[in-house]
């Protein structure tokens, strides 16, 4: 992953529990890399080493770290970064969503070695719509659960999330129920 997440989720940490939370979870996951650069790769294990540690310093779950930066990285990350192609995506949450699929297509022009998920829509009627999630990488979903909490928040528009496709149980990518 790009080093821009890794600097968002050490964002997260210290803007809600301070540096020396932050030095502690990079000590207990093992990263050893003073600062990251924004538009440089970074091999995965670092991200999930991170959340990791996340998780264990603030004795939650994983699931609960990877919802909150999510959301985090929707109203912060997503704002400050990617403000003007985030309000080119739809001036509704419905319109959002619609446009997902061609969300990334947009940002590997800015970060040509990203490796992105694939959504896909369906099932769309006035109040919800089916997100497909496709991944080569694994056990994010609870990110994307964060992400979708997070357009929620952004589009002033209360979010209700239901899976109804989960790689855990075997399925070949993950289906969300958005209902709004």
């Amino acid at each position: 992953m790009y080093g821009i997440v890794n600097k968002a989720i050490e964002s997260l940490v210290i803007e809600g529990f301070g540096v020396q939370k932050w030095e502690d979870i990079k000590q207990r996951s093992g990263v050893d890399i003073d600062f990251f650069i924004s538009n440089e790769p970074y091999n995965d294990d670092v991200t999930y080493a991170l959340a990791i540690a996340t998780a264990a310093e603030l004795k939650i779950t994983v699931a609960d770290v990877l919802v909150a930066f999510g959301e985090y990285w929707i109203l912060k990350t997503g704002k400050e970064r990617y403000g003007d192609l985030m309000e080119a995506g739809g001036d509704n949450l419905k319109e959002f969503l619609i446009n997902l699929p061609t969300f990334h297509n947009r940002i590997m022009l800015m970060y040509p070695k990203l490796t992105p998920p694939e959504f896909k829509v369906s099932d769309i009627d006035g109040n919800s719509l089916h997100l497909h999630y496709f991944s080569k990488r694994e056990g994010l979903k609870d990110f994307v659960r964060g992400l979708m909490q997070g357009l929620g928040k952004l589009y002033q528009t209360p979010v209700h999330l239901e899976i109804i496709n989960d790689r855990d149980n075997g399925d070949h990518h993950e289906i969300f129920k958005v209902s709004w």
